[in-house]
């Protein structure tokens, strides 16, 4: 019977996340022989998973030599999907951008346009960054609405029409196959933005970090939330909808999705810009109303830290419920009068309890954030020991005497 950690898979999880990455380290942590160890890394050698790079110095005096997954030998391809516009990009394994472009993709054009359009910037990106379409391991989409994260279909997103149980990821296979040439089987996984922005900027800048919450602020309102590292998505995809949240006090507000009261239809970059135009500000996007926060509108200024203050009322529960370390705003109104807003009621109305070990910070990794947060979530399905171990066995050649 195979120990916890006697397959490939399991040495290559060692290796990636940094917990043994010698071969005696390896040894002692999976309590494998010498000759097992070497047997499994020469299955990751093989595959071209691994690389080996000088270490420090050994108890012998001799220079060690250390094993590293080899963030080069693959290459994934990210969107991060708005509702007018979108950013795709090839990265490697670690997530550093080899190709990128962004331009206007207008979501309400319904997924057989979006997704036809997105695999034709695909097919650029892969030559720009020079990058063989057979190294394409995986591809990775970020969408501002709900997803059944088990089957990629986006589920009932108000802010996303036509794309109500779509099949996405079979349909952008057939769009990367059509435009670049890539196999029909890559694997494409899809998630909500929030999720994705969260995911990114937790394994970016505070992975030391055990309940993490980020709230993005931008046409809609919604929040991503890691928890030992680990993105918490509910039971259908449906966690961190603050958005739909209703208040008490704005049964007038008529949200997006069709109901009174919501959270986004008082406190979003939507409904900011359509209470500044109702002022003779004009301001059709959430971009637009950065860009007056950015002017110092006075109008604007005062209607963002309001706004703040009603995202507030709702975080105190969260934060309660989840005490979280780290609280991140992000999206077009972090870095604004809308995160003082936050602050402001936070601490106001939260027990001191909860909040004496919480950080309100504003967004790391900005516009790249889902980007980053898309790569991480198809490099850590793929590699993650019981896929790794498929794939492995998929590319070995058959061969009848082999051990299992």
């Amino acid at each position: 019977m195979a120990t916890p950690w006697s397959t490939a898979g399991h040495l290559l999880e060692l290796i990636r996340t940094g917990q043994a990455t010698t071969r005696g380290e390896l040894q002692r942590v999976t309590g494998l022989s010498r000759s097992t160890v070497g047997q499994r890394l020469d299955q990751l050698f093989a595959a071209g998973w691994l690389r080996t790079v000088p270490g420090g110095q050994s108890t012998g005096g001799r220079p060690s030599t250390h094993l590293q997954f080899d963030s080069g030998h693959a290459a994934v391809l990210a969107a991060d999907l708005d509702t007018t516009s979108a950013r795709a990009a090839v990265l490697d394994l670690s997530g550093r951008v080899l190709a990128e472009h962004t331009g206007e993709l207008l979501l309400d054009q319904g997924p057989d346009r979006v997704l036809d359009e997105l695999g034709r910037w695909f097919a650029k990106l892969v030559v720009a960054a020079g990058v063989p379409a057979a190294k394409v391991c995986g591809v990775g989409l970020s969408v501002p609405g709900p997803v059944d994260w088990t089957t990629g279909v986006v589920v009932r997103p108000p802010i996303m029409p036509g794309w109500d149980g779509y099949p996405v990821p079979a349909r952008m296979q057939e769009a990367l196959a059509r435009h670049a040439g890539l196999p029909a089987s890559v694997p494409v996984l899809v998630d909500n933005d929030a999720n994705l922005m969260a995911l990114g900027e937790q394994r970016d800048s505070w992975r030391d970090c055990s309940a993490f919450v980020l709230v993005k602020v931008s046409t809609g309102i919604g929040a991503g939330v890691v928890i030992d590292g680990t993105a918490f998505r509910g039971i259908d995809g449906g966690a961190g909808d603050l958005g739909h949240i209703r208040l008490h006090d704005a049964s007038d507000a008529l949200c997006m999705c069709g109901s009174h009261g919501c959270l986004a239809a008082v406190a979003s970059g939507r409904a900011l810009a359509g209470q500044l135009s109702a002022l003779g500000v004009p301001a059709g996007s959430a971009a637009q109303v950065r860009e007056h926060l950015d002017a110092g509108h006075p109008d604007a200024v005062r209607l963002a830290r309001e706004a703040g203050r009603r995202c507030g009322e709702v975080l105190v529960t969260v934060v309660t419920l989840l005490n979280p370390g780290v609280l991140m705003i992000a999206g077009d109104l972090a870095e604004t009068h809308f995160v003082t807003g936050v602050r402001e009621l936070l601490y106001q109305r939260a027990l001191p309890r909860a909040t004496r070990n919480l950080q309100v910070v504003t967004s790391r990794l900005g516009d790249r954030a889902a980007l980053a947060g898309a790569t991480a979530m198809v490099v850590e399905h793929l590699y993650a020991p019981d896929q790794a171990n498929e794939r492995l066995a998929a590319a070995a050649p058959t061969d009848p005497g082999a051990q299992p």
